[in-house]
């Protein structure tokens, strides 16, 4: 039996929804979050998770799936639900206020060399050449295919790259945190408790920078809500369902597929 007829079939449904749905999460964002928009981008994403957080638990308890927390599980969603909505999530929402779509979805492709690296420190070995080749031909592939409009003059300032460099990174190590743990708990309470630890995490990033209360266009709130019903009810909760059926080499291949359809799109 071939290695690619052993992936669970459930995980590589799950895999292609985040494929299509989080390639065009980039442009929603940057919808909500442009001048003129309307959202402050911490309160915008801060709303998000808190709405979508209120939709799994509600599911999840009509459900009668367990819900409370025991100590270990309370540690791991909540840093695991701050690394990736705050840190990974966060930075990338804030970063589109200066850099479009395409832009921010390229750099976002670099999350499998930061998973590889990460791995390679945990498990203390050292990459095999085919691996970093396959990697690095990934991403070379993800900037050939967007440079046709990346190039059309949509610039990002410096902090706004370093913000778009970094939230992989925090993305990727709260995503192997949890792929390593892996508790015994649906995939809707999971994503639940992430979202709203991860709310606690913009909360206070809001109250820090002053931001004030939203009043969104039209075009926002429209925006907005596809975040929270596609973006984050139904592909954050397929990507932790890929977590625990799939390598996390070829979860994180979803990188690589979302920055073109990003593009496309914007």
């Amino acid at each position: 039996m071939t290695e690619a007829r052993k992936l669970d079939r459930r995980g590589l449904f799950h895999l292609l929804v985040v494929y299509i749905v989080w390639g065009s999460t980039y442009l929603a964002i940057r919808v909500t979050v442009r001048e003129g928009a309307g959202f402050e981008p911490f309160m915008m994403a801060f709303l998000r998770v808190l709405a979508a957080s209120a939709i799994l638990m509600t599911w999840a308890r009509l459900r009668r799936e367990r819900i409370r927390l025991n100590r270990p599980e309370f540690i791991l969603l909540f840093f695991s639900g701050n690394l990736l909505w705050l840190g990974g999530n966060g930075l990338v929402t804030w970063a589109e206020m200066r850099a479009s779509s395409g832009l921010a979805a390229l750099l976002v492709a670099a999350m499998p060399i930061w998973g590889e690296l990460i791995n390679n420190v945990i498990d203390r070995r050292l990459p095999t050449a085919k691996m970093v080749g396959s990697i690095l031909l990934g991403f070379a592939g993800v900037g050939v295919l967007s440079w046709p409009v990346l190039r059309s003059g949509n610039q990002a300032d410096i902090m706004g790259v370093v913000a778009l460099l970094l939230a992989p990174l925090f993305w990727a190590i709260g995503s192997i945190w949890f792929q390593r743990r892996k508790p015994d708990l649906t995939v809707r309470v999971v994503s639940g408790w992430q979202m709203i630890f991860g709310a606690v995490g913009f909360l206070t990033v809001i109250l820090v920078r002053g931001e004030g209360l939203p009043h969104p266009t039209p075009e926002a709130w429209a925006a907005w809500a596809y975040l929270v019903v596609f973006g984050s009810v139904f592909a954050f909760t397929s990507y932790m369902a890929t977590l625990r059926l799939l390598p996390y080499q070829v979860v994180m291949t979803y990188a690589y597929v979302n920055p073109v359809i990003a593009v496309f799109l914007g």
